[in-house]
């Protein structure tokens, strides 16, 4: 015997809602944008039948309830658009509401009529109808403005004089305001949109160790000392001065110069050993100072105009009191030991690391939170995370989104150089900004693919890069090899190619020295205290400067959804370019891949797309020579020599008045 079950409809509204963008995993994920921009939001919206529709997207800010309404507007093929602005850095949430446009609806039914030579009498009956039904339901000047309307529609008059009355825009607009929303639907979920300071998007970084900004060899710099050299920094055109961790270092198998297992007394181990008997994350190696003194050095860097990254290393040394305190956070071994931390082939015998799956987690991740909400008190507001592929997506969720809602302007970058879906999951579960394969992407093609996926793809509304020439831990090979114009070209690939971007000191002066078939540093600041010479003859300070310089005045170079790619007739020659939304400012990059050999290519200026004919005048600055070519056409011939200048950067200038013989460029 079977049964049958009754089951009744979920809504009787029947406007299809789909295809929504921006959405990253179908709403699971926020998307990521910066204060002042205007976020557009577009989706198919359709129904059966002939009805017109109104479309709206609805947003607020997360903590409050009254949404706000903009209009969607008819694209093509059932897709509509519509946007709103930015104006805070909050969480905001947004969704789409849809409806029959009712007088619309009636409005194209009625016309079509009159031009086909029918009767409209009951039609015109009909609209006056709905604008009656209006003028009820709305109040004010509107509901005296609707009366009036209805009083000079009479139903006496002639049908061509009730028509001209009845499809008046100002009519129009009166009733679409205040009509009833027929068939109301919303879209089933409500996206988010997290708006961070327009440093999440645009910035450029130096990393340091504070401890190496001394003049003593073998004496740690105090941060009062590193202060010193923050005017050099800030003249360089940084943003964000990145200090490797402060805190105390652990003395139990402490590493020794080269990551040797066998320390000298006076070796000061790896800043990355965090913790001994005199604190932990929340303390300040002595050497260094102490907490006032950190206050005083970051006051120091905002008065230089620049902003403090923390790195925050959840590594635990065996001294660091959490191994004392809270031994439960550990992964012990059958014979009670903890194992120290490893990535074959690199060991960490003076790390260990917490165990996000202990039974006290939750303890666990609120210590975490307590540490970096106890620096955001002292004025830090951004951290760079190492290695966080290494814990938990979920917990950077969760920790994340309770910073940002204390602290809305923190920022967070991943240095996570790991498989790209784990990078993918770490942006979308909320840092703010991530590190990249740039490091070794060296050849067109792989670099073109790189940056085509990181711009155009859908990585575009969640994952913003920041790409970093050189790291401590990572020496490219190309850095290696190709000296100084190797250091020349890839930093004018970071800092053009993506708005965020990098150095590690060291490259400026061309720091390369490697230890032998490795990517890594040759008497490495993480094991030794070096002295540095600032004046070292070759460096690349005037160029970092000026590179620096050239980002900063011009906004195309601001953004990266605007990245352009243009034919150059040379697989050595990298050919590139961004303009801002109203093409006053356009900036070209060509650059030599190649640290070995002079290269010659010719461009294919984009002139159509920049917005110049065929016959325009126009000029080519190169910023980096200051060289000044006048131009017509779309062929230029470059000649990029990497022991003289490997690259080039454009700034594309349109002739204004022709008849004049003064130069009239913008």
């Amino acid at each position: 015997m079977s049964t049958t079950t009754k089951s009744e409809p979920a809504t009787s509204s029947s406007i299809v809602i789909e295809a929504v963008q921006p959405e990253v995993d179908n709403g699971r994920w926020p998307i990521k944008r910066e204060v002042g921009d205007r976020l557009e939001v577009s989706a198919d919206i359709f129904k059966e039948g002939h009805d017109v529709l109104a479309c709206l997207l609805r947003y607020r800010l997360a903590k409050d309830d009254a949404w706000r309404e903009a209009p969607m507007l008819f694209v093509d093929n059932d897709r509509w658009a519509g946007r709103f602005d930015l104006t805070h850095n909050a969480r905001y949430r947004y969704s789409i509401g849809a409806y029959v446009n009712l007088f619309e609806s009636w409005r194209v039914e009625v016309t079509k009529k009159q031009e086909a030579g029918e009767r409209i009498e009951s039609e015109l009956l009909e609209g006056r109808t709905l604008v009656e039904a209006t003028a009820k339901r709305a109040t004010g000047k509107d509901k005296t403005k609707l009366n009036e309307w209805l009083a000079r529609w009479r139903t006496d008059d002639p049908v061509a004089a009730q028509f001209a009355v009845a499809l008046h825009a100002d009519l129009k607009a009166l009733v679409e305001r205040h009509q009833e929303r027929r068939a109301w639907t919303l879209y089933d979920r409500e996206l988010e949109v997290v708006v961070d300071r327009v440093l999440a998007r645009y910035g450029a970084w130096y990393e340091f160790f504070p401890r190496s900004q001394g003049t003593t060899p073998g004496r740690s710099a105090t941060l009062r000392e590193c202060e010193a050299r923050l005017p050099a920094i800030k003249a360089m055109g940084f943003d964000v001065v990145y200090i490797t961790p402060i805190h105390p270092i652990g003395r139990t198998n402490r590493k020794g110069k080269n990551n040797s297992l066998t320390p000298l007394p006076t070796d000061p181990g790896s800043p990355y050993a965090i913790g001994n008997e005199l604190g932990g994350h929340d303390a300040v190696e002595p050497s260094l100072g102490t907490i006032k003194d950190f206050d005083h050095f970051q006051e120091a860097v905002r008065a230089q105009g620049m902003e403090i990254a923390m790195d925050f290393a959840i590594n635990c040394s065996p001294d660091h009191p959490y191994v004392k305190a809270h031994p439960e956070w550990f992964a012990h071994r059958p014979d009670g030991t903890i194992k120290y931390a490893e990535n074959p082939p690199k060991k960490y015998q003076d790390i260990y690391n917490v165990d996000f799956y202990c039974e006290d987690w939750r303890g666990l991740w609120n210590e975490m939170k307590r540490v970096i909400l106890f620096w955001a008190g002292h004025g830090v507001k951004i951290f760079r995370v190492d290695n966080p592929h290494t814990k938990p997506v979920a917990f950077w969720a969760w920790l994340i989104g309770e910073v940002q809602e204390r602290y809305p302007d923190v920022i967070f970058l991943s240095e996570a150089f790991t498989k790209p879906k784990m990078m993918k999951a770490l942006a979308k579960a909320g840092f703010t900004q991530s590190y990249t394969y740039f490091t070794w992407r060296n050849f067109k093609q792989e670099l073109t693919d790189y940056m085509v996926e990181l711009s155009t793809s859908e990585m575009k509304d969640y994952f913003r890069p920041n790409f970093f020439t050189n790291t401590p831990d990572i020496l490219p090979e190309i850095l290696q090899e190709g000296g100084r114009p190797a250091f020349k070209f890839r930093l004018v690939l970071a800092a053009t190619l993506s708005p965020s971007y990098g150095i590690y000191s060291g490259y400026e002066l061309c720091e390369n020295r490697a230890l032998p078939g490795r990517e890594e540093y040759l008497d490495s600041e993480k094991y030794e205290i070096t002295v540095w010479d600032w004046d070292r003859p070759g460096n690349l300070i005037d160029y970092v400067t000026l590179i620096n310089r050239i980002r900063r005045e011009n906004p195309a170079l601001h953004e990266l959804e605007n990245l352009e790619f243009y034919e150059a007739d040379n697989e050595q020659v990298l050919f590139y370019g961004k303009s801002t939304f109203d093409k006053r400012n356009s900036v070209l990059v060509a650059v030599n891949l190649s640290p070995f050999q002079i290269q010659e290519s010719t461009l294919r200026i984009p002139i159509a797309s920049l917005g110049i004919k065929p016959d325009d005048t126009y000029q080519l600055h190169n910023l980096i020579t200051d060289r000044r070519d006048l131009m017509t056409g779309d062929s230029y011939i470059v000649r990029l020599d990497p022991q003289v200048e490997p690259a080039a950067i454009f700034a594309v200038r349109r002739w204004t008045h022709r008849e004049q013989e003064v130069d009239h460029f913008f």
